[in-house]
């Protein structure tokens, strides 16, 4: 019996410093943990949010509660399915605007500038038409527009090739354009490197698709619009990249080009066939 309790007790004197072992490794694993919880917290706390990728959400609506005023568009005859115009504009003056088009601007900042200029590198040698002001006014879109028909189902395309610009760097084609404030509009933004459809209704423009892709500067590339009815589909070098349904206009309107604040942009060969 004596023997019994004596070996009771040397294995309690053994399992004691096992045991406070054990608790103080426990214990120095949960402040460890604790630790890194409260370092976790405090780097979550000093990492800036992350910015989300560029079209991820729509914009909202842009533009001055009271939109500029602008001039009424002279009427211009609705064309019949399969006229066709085409500008490639190696007939028209240089350092004045083509024929058969007027200037025109929606938002504010000075007064836009479109002439006819050579290029030794445009695909149809040797003129294009360009954008050169640089007015650096962020609400500011220059407007170049055809005055020989409008259109409502159409195909229209165009080549730009977007110089320079430091707040923006961008071209487009509107279309069933009712004045300078009413409007489609699609355009490619070299510094953004996205591809943007909008509508401007009374001087505000609203965001309803888009696509986010490299759009490289000093070189030509093509966009293309397809609307019929409700339906628009844009392309960009022929690639289909934005597919759509808008009712914002209905009717016909006419056609042209489009850029952006300080945008220097160049323009060729824009064609319009009506469906």
């Amino acid at each position: 019996m004596e023997k019994l309790r004596i070996a009771l007790w040397v294995a309690v004197l053994f399992a004691v410093p096992g045991f406070a072992a054990c608790t103080d490794k426990d214990t120095d694993e949960q402040q460890a943990g604790a630790l890194k919880a409260v370092a976790g917290q405090q780097a979550a706390a000093q990492k800036p949010a992350e910015k989300p990728e560029a079209g991820e959400e729509e914009e909202g609506e842009e533009g001055p509660a009271t939109p500029a005023a602008v001039a009424a568009e002279k009427p211009a005859p609705q064309q019949s399915s399969g006229k066709q115009f085409a500008y490639n504009f190696d007939s028209d003056t240089p350092g004045q605007l083509p024929a058969k088009f007027h200037g025109a601007k929606t938002g504010g900042g000075t007064q836009e500038k479109w002439v006819v200029t050579s290029d030794p590198t445009a695909l149809s040698k040797p003129n294009v038409v360009a954008q050169t002001s640089t007015d650096q006014t962020d609400y500011r879109f220059p407007l170049l527009i055809s005055d020989e028909g409008s259109f409502r189902d159409l195909d229209l395309s165009v080549k730009f090739k977007a110089v320079s610009g430091s707040v923006d760097r961008a071209g487009g084609l509107v279309f069933r354009l009712k004045d300078a404030n009413n409007y489609y509009i699609v355009r490619a933004n070299a510094l953004e490197n996205n591809y943007r459809l909008y509508h401007v209704v009374n001087g505000r423009r609203s965001q309803f698709a888009g696509a986010n892709f490299k759009v490289t500067s000093g070189e030509w590339h093509e966009l293309l619009v397809e609307a019929v009815g409700n339906k628009i589909a844009c392309y960009y070098d022929g690639s289909k990249k934005i597919e759509a349904t808008d009712g914002t206009f209905k009717d016909a309107g006419k056609v042209g080009l489009w850029t952006k604040a300080d945008s220097v942009t160049y323009f060729d060969d824009l064609k319009v066939t009506a469906k």
